[in-house]
């Protein structure tokens, strides 16, 4: 276990980059090829997500070990808002709705379910989860 730890940490970075790149091109692929249309809460997540595309290889360039500093509260804050989103979808959370969603694309529709539950607000969650556990390993191996 202490091997692949050393391994993700020493390769936090890299993955990353790579995790935040296939999270943009997949919200680019599903909204600008397959024509879903983003709601509120999946707008958000995108803000939060795309900075990081720029960030992360600025800091891989200059080899900048503060990073996670200031990747990590986009990365948790894009997790929350896509484990709400999750909530709405997948629970009766749906029905006390906090946000204002438009009722034509509202936040808890589900446009494409994969295993009967992975939804696109389930895979953005993961993206920001593997983002923050790469740099709470940065953190971790700075100290």
């Amino acid at each position: 276990m202490q091997s692949i730890l050393k391994i993700l940490t020493k390769y936090a970075l890299y993955i990353a980059l790579i995790q935040a790149w296939v999270a943009s091109l997949g919200s680019l692929f599903y909204s600008q090829i397959v024509g879903l249309v983003p709601c509120h809460l999946c707008w958000y997540q995108r803000i939060l997500m795309y900075p990081l595309v720029i960030i992360l290889p600025i800091a891989l360039l200059r080899k900048d070990k503060n990073v996670a500093y200031y990747v990590l509260p986009l990365s948790l804050i894009g997790a929350a808002t896509a484990f709400y989103q999750y909530l709405l979808q997948m629970t009766p959370l749906k029905a006390a709705t906090l946000t204002k969603c438009e009722i034509s694309n509202p936040c808890s529709k589900i446009d494409a379910i994969y295993v009967g539950f992975i939804t696109i607000p389930f895979m953005s969650l993961l993206a920001f989860l593997v983002i923050s556990f790469m740099m709470y390993l940065l953190l971790k191996s700075k100290k």
